[in-house]
């Protein structure tokens, strides 16, 4: 049970409310250890999952475990994100283009997780293991992205303050930074719903009430 691969999924799991605390602090240190344990999670997510099968040390309670700490990760990231851009004192944070995280979104990307856990545990009672599909390992990918670079943008507002930084690198940056929060969350938005589709209508069958039906 205590294989390498769980121990880092526990890890994930002890460390989702350290990262989601992390940014309420004032001043950029907090705010890069945040985004420093965020990218050591996300890493050690792939290293895992990778280890597990390599050496073929998959255990039930890894399976049970790793979709628990990867939407816990992702809930722990969404709420400092969804209050700091949405605070109304705190606009320096807030996303290009987008302002704040809109409500909808985080209620499609929270929504999300939770209909697909009921969906897959649905599924198993029936005898059916909903595999992760393409669509739904990009949607992941670009979360991650987004999740990553916005944490990493309110340290960035943070150190420009601190260190008076001006000038044309520093407005460049300030523009590639912001469009690249913008764009990650866009893309994460589209694919969350066309993933959400996709395994709706590949494994609509089971949404049948009659078990015995084809």
């Amino acid at each position: 049970m205590w294989t390498l691969p769980n121990i880092l999924t526990l890890a994930r799991i002890g460390l989702a409310p350290v990262i989601a605390l992390l940014p309420f602090i004032e001043g950029s240190t907090p705010k890069i250890i945040a985004f420093a344990v965020f990218l050591a999670a996300a890493f050690s997510d792939v290293i895992d999952g990778w280890y597990a099968r390599r050496y073929r040390i998959v255990t039930d309670l890894g399976k049970m475990l790793d979709p628990v700490a990867d939407k816990l990760m992702l809930f722990a990231m969404l709420v400092p994100i969804f209050w700091i851009t949405r605070h109304p004192t705190l606009a320096d944070y807030r996303i290009p283009w987008w302002g704040s995280l809109p409500v909808w979104v985080a209620v499609l990307l929270v929504g999300r997780e939770i209909l697909m856990t009921l969906f897959r545990w649905h599924a198993q009672r029936r005898g059916v293991i909903i595999a992760a599909a393409g669509p739904g390992k990009l949607k992941t990918v670009f979360q991650n992205i987004f999740i990553g670079a916005t944490i990493a943008w309110f340290a960035w507002k943070d150190l420009i303050v601190e260190m008076r930084w001006v000038g044309r690198y520093r407005d460049f940056w300030d523009r590639f930074h912001g469009a690249l929060v913008a764009v990650t969350l866009a893309v994460a938005v589209v694919l969350t719903a066309y993933s959400l589709g996709v395994y709706l209508y590949r494994y609509r069958t089971l949404l049948r009430t009659d078990p015995g039906g084809p």
